[in-house]
């Protein structure tokens, strides 16, 4: 995978089309500026109970974007990441269909979890009680299938969505179909979406338990022996993404957003230093994916019964989630929690420009912290055109992490295009890009609490940025072949000239 910063978007929602569109916007106003890009599901259908992440076929490409043709030219253009969705499928799907049907008698009747199936003696209150939720109730939904047998089928998020038994050949056959259909055509990494609930387990949490990371070991070595490397989605206690990242290719950075919104909001790099010193560094670092902004990644272990303690105090978390819905003029408080369905309890409906209150200077200065943490960045799409919270497309669906899903028409793109804080974030992803320091050695430098100084070597060249969180004055400077440069956003307000100076940099610059 090159290490150059990454695209994350859905086919239609960034080109207003389908992948022709798509191709067309990177190769024309993007071009050259994303190394790879994550296609968010593009299965048939992609306007399911959520957004593609309940495909009827996961094996198919929707109609309405392209076929599997468009998947494999773009491959050939650039690193490729597609999801396969590990926990469940959708009521639609034609296995389910067919076990309704059938039951028993049907095919697939090994691919679907039921209550029985985890719980073979029954299950007892504390049993019930015992399993983590990322969502209010139970993972339980009792129905009626079509030949009239009642069963309680396991449905870990919404009821168009049933999990399935990825122990089971059957679903360790239906999952390595979906590899060797995305191997096919040219995708280089996946992404296990939902992977830490995926394994059930009677008297247990039913998350990130040792046979999960048992099923992610064994999973992963299916994918890279068709030459995919892995990448694992799961928000959780810091101390389990460093875990999970010593047995993976790639996880996910999910606290970096939530540490840069403290960092401002408390004019401290005290926290997201103290994480940069431990974090891992095969990360994909994000400020913002098409889910919300994880709040749980920093803070205590929901999942011990001790309590493990967060990257950030109690009190300190409330307070930023305060913070978040303030500088969003309430907008976030209406998508997160009880407010809106499909409600997640670990995170907050925001895109990040609003979440930093529109302040352009310190939404490009988050994002140059992000492309210069160890790993591969990745951008998503609404961020990339530093965007609102869409709250007519939150009214009209009532789903709450749709206030960062906005669908952009082609002359929306272009006008975004033309302001100043998206011209200043593509400048600053182009130096991420181009500037051969990067490729070499990482280092963080002490610093004054305020303040965050990080750098990279490689050889001669050098890459050094210094973030005042309290001024917003800040130092971005490179040495490339000898020739020293300075890089400043050109932005219409520029707050740092009356700022306290920073500390002299390296003679070297």
């Amino acid at each position: 995978m090159q290490n150059k910063v990454q695209l994350i978007t859905y086919v239609d929602r960034l080109s207003g089309g389908g992948f022709k569109q798509l191709r067309a916007l990177l190769d024309g106003p993007l071009a050259g500026v994303f190394g790879g890009v994550h296609l968010l599901p593009f299965f048939d259908p992609i306007d399911g109970a959520d957004a593609g992440f309940d495909p009827v076929d996961h094996t198919q490409v929707d109609a309405r974007l392209g076929t599997w043709d468009d998947v494999s030219a773009l491959s050939r253009c650039m690193d490729v990441m597609a999801d396969v969705i590990v926990n469940h499928v959708s009521s639609e799907s034609p296995q389910f269909l067919d076990y309704s049907r059938r039951g028993a008698e049907s095919p697939w009747n090994g691919l679907f979890l039921t209550l029985d199936r985890v719980f073979p003696d029954g299950a007892r209150e504390q049993d019930l009680l015992r399993i983590y939720r990322p969502r209010p109730g139970l993972p339980l939904r009792p129905t009626v299938l079509e030949n009239g047998e009642r069963r309680i089928l396991w449905s870990t998020f919404t009821a168009q969505q049933v999990d399935i038994d990825v122990t089971h050949p059957t679903g360790r056959e239906y999952l390595d179909g979906i590899l060797h259909r995305l191997a096919q055509s040219g995708v280089r990494m996946v992404r296990l979406d939902a992977v830490g609930y995926a394994i059930k387990k009677a008297g247990d949490t039913c998350f990130m338990m040792p046979e999960t990371f048992a099923f992610i070991d064994e999973f992963s070595a299916r994918a890279r022996a068709l030459g995919m490397q892995v990448l694992v989605e799961v928000h959780s206690h810091h101390a389990k993404q460093i875990e999970i990242a010593e047995r993976v290719d790639w996880v996910y950075d999910f606290a970096l957003p939530p540490l840069l919104l403290h960092a401002f909001a408390f004019q401290t790099a005290s926290a997201i230093a103290h994480w940069i010193q431990i974090r891992p560094n095969n990360a994909l670092t994000v400020l913002d994916t098409h889910d919300g902004i994880g709040i749980i990644d920093i803070g205590a272990d929901a999942t011990d019964r001790e309590g493990r303690p967060g990257l950030v105090p109690p009190e300190q978390l409330d307070q930023l989630v305060e913070r978040i819905h303030g500088n969003s003029r309430g907008e976030s408080r209406l998508a997160t929690g009880a407010a809106a369905s499909n409600l997640d309890l670990y995170q907050v409906n925001c895109t990040f420009h609003a979440a930093l209150g529109h302040d352009d200077l310190a939404y490009l200065l988050a994002r140059a912290v992000q492309f210069f943490l160890p790993g591969i960045p990745q951008v998503y799409y609404v961020g990339l055109l530093a965007g609102a919270n869409d709250m007519a497309l939150l009214e009209a669906t009532g789903v709450g992490r749709d206030i960062n899903r906005h669908h952009y028409a082609p002359g929306e793109i272009d006008d975004q295009m033309r302001r100043p804080v998206v011209r200043e974030l593509l400048r600053l992803i182009r130096l991420r890009n181009e500037t051969p320091a990067f490729n070499g050695y990482f280092m963080s430098l002490p610093c004054a609490d305020t303040r965050l100084m990080l750098e990279w070597r490689n050889g001669a060249d050098l890459a050094r940025l210094e973030v005042d969180f309290r001024t917003l004055d800040y130092r971005l400077e490179t040495v490339t072949s000898g020739v020293s440069d300075s890089f400043r956003f050109e932005l219409a307000t520029d707050r740092t000239g009356a700022a306290e100076p920073l500390a002299q940099a390296d003679p070297a610059l």
